[in-house]
């Protein structure tokens, strides 16, 4: 039920895909509702359906709004109907940084709390290295740990980024803050 140019960022945060994406904006959830996934609070299930040419669906995934999916089964389905439609992942290269790194004077503990296929982690990340802030990142999806820890500092919520700077939780991308608690204002 986005709007085209949410779906656009979403479609570059993966890594660019290069298949039609459905706006059901306009008229509001008009699709989504005759898919099933429309909720009467006028949203809809964070629901992904790949159709293919002939307009057949070839993959439905349905999770709460607040779930992250996965998004690496969806790029074999579409790589399946389209190879050169996605990238294929790319495996990390070299060794991943240590999870203290010098910023501004001092020495700063990073620790970045993030689910798959979130834009705001992709960003975040984005920004810790064009500083050259070495990170740890945790994946809540996987740690089931870290997203009770994430659920606590945001009061049930399931947020992200989470960011702990030396004891310091920001909750969510707000650069200014996390900008101050690196040094680097």
């Amino acid at each position: 039920m986005d709007h085209v140019p949410c779906l656009k960022a979403w479609a570059e945060s993966l890594g660019g895909i290069h298949f039609p994406l459905l706006s059901d904006f306009w008229p509001h959830g008009a699709v989504a509702e005759r898919y099933g996934v429309f909720r009467a609070e006028g949203h809809s299930e964070r629901a992904l359906f790949v159709v293919d040419k002939a307009g057949i669906v070839r993959y439905v995934d349905i999770h709460d709004i607040d779930d992250q999916p996965d998004n690496e089964e969806l790029f074999k389905v579409l790589r399946e109907l389209e190879p050169d439609a996605v990238a294929p992942k790319e495996e990390p290269k070299g060794e991943l940084p240590e999870p203290v790194g010098q910023v501004g004077k001092e020495l700063k503990s990073v620790t970045l709390y993030c689910r798959p296929g979130c834009i705001d982690c992709r960003l975040a990340r984005r920004f810790l290295d064009q500083h050259g802030v070495a990170y740890t990142e945790i994946n809540v999806r996987a740690t089931p740990e870290a997203e009770a820890q994430v659920r606590r500092w945001t009061g049930g919520d399931l947020v992200s980024p989470v960011f702990d700077i030396d004891g310091q939780i920001i909750i969510d991308f707000k650069r200014v803050e996390v900008m101050r608690a690196l040094g680097l204002e």
